[in-house]
């Protein structure tokens, strides 16, 4: 990527081969790498770092370990590995052949998972973690409402819901997402272009609203979610909230407000997050090797066509993830 603009200023480069700068990184072959909302945005706005132009995108990848630093300990060449690392205009992303990252944000890859499906899940496990676990602080027998419940965060996010015990509401906009979005074990389908989630959602909780609604929608959603949350209940959001945003409802309600953006600790080199937020990726592994948690991507292009899935992605209405396999 050059210059800001339309999914065209994606072109395939010869770029220096990587080299390790320091004794506890890892050089990594990518095999593949997640497609992620915050690619678009920054390819359409331009990176965090426009100083620092060109750059390649990608947050999300997955590869295999070619050379390690003199102090790595945790990993070995051949070892197979999934992170959420560059990509944010400061260093390299991983639309590429090759990645290098500190073993520390570097967990082993899910051996059920192709490095396609592993590739489009560690965004998105850590930010339906971290929103529903850390901000929200799900509880078993709490009942939540999340929404889009068939996108990249939302079917994760359904998953980790059940997981911890909670009862699920979801919104979607098909009845293709409807059964996606059943299968992953959501109780509670509102097909909201149909009907108002609010008053679905308050018939569900008998008038009470639930305990946590998950906005991963953003605009008018994050304001209505407050309309169907309890007292004392939570909302986290992983967009910034719209200008037009009511917040008397939740003032009254006495709600806690989050927001989740996983991006912090990478952005403000934040060392002790980042290794949290790979011990999340372990703990999911593990979850997924146990077949207690799905990744569901649903399309992959080779890295050539990394402008088609930008093209895909911003069209809206796909289930779960896209990937590029390199």
């Amino acid at each position: 990527m050059t210059v800001p603009g339309a999914p065209d200023v994606l072109q395939l480069a010869d770029v220096p081969t990587l080299t390790l700068q320091t004794a506890t990184e890892v050089l990594i072959r990518l095999k593949a790498a997640g497609v992620n909302p915050i690619d678009t945005k920054l390819r359409k706005r331009g990176t965090f770092y426009p100083d620092k132009m060109p750059t390649i995108l990608g947050c999300d990848g997955a590869g295999i370990v070619e050379a390690v630093g003199s102090a790595v300990r945790r990993f070995r060449p051949g070892d197979e590995v999934y992170f959420c690392n560059g990509g944010l205009g400061d260093r390299p992303g991983n639309y590429a052949e090759y990645a290098i990252a500190d073993e520390r944000f570097v967990a082993r890859k899910p051996q059920t998972l192709s490095f396609a499906e592993a590739a489009a899940a560690p965004l998105v496990l850590i930010t339906a973690w971290e929103s529903l676990y850390d901000r929200a602080r799900l509880q078993a027998g709490q009942r939540v409402l999340i929404h889009a419940g068939a996108g990249g965060v939302g079917h994760v996010a359904v998953q980790l819901a059940k997981l911890q015990g909670a009862s699920v509401a979801t919104t979607i906009s098909s009845s293709d997402k409807a059964e996606f979005a059943r299968q992953l074990g959501a109780e509670h389908i509102i097909n909201y272009r149909q009907t108002d989630f609010v008053e679905a959602t308050l018939d569900w909780t008998d008038g009470q609203g639930v305990d946590v609604a998950f906005d991963t929608v953003g605009g008018f959603t994050l304001g209505k979610s407050f309309e169907a949350t309890q007292i004392y209940g939570d909302v986290v959001t992983i967009l910034e909230p719209d200008a037009s945003t009511n917040w008397k409802v939740a003032r009254t309600r006495n709600q806690r407000i989050s927001f989740e953006l996983m991006l912090t600790p990478m952005l403000k080199g934040l060392v002790d997050d980042q290794i949290a937020q790979t011990k999340i990726l372990e703990q999911c592994a593990r979850l997924i090797d146990e077949g207690k948690l799905k990744i569901y991507c649903d399309r992959t292009f080779p890295l050539a066509q990394a402008a088609e899935a930008h093209r895909i992605l911003e069209a809206g209405g796909m289930l779960g993830k896209l990937a590029l396999e390199i």
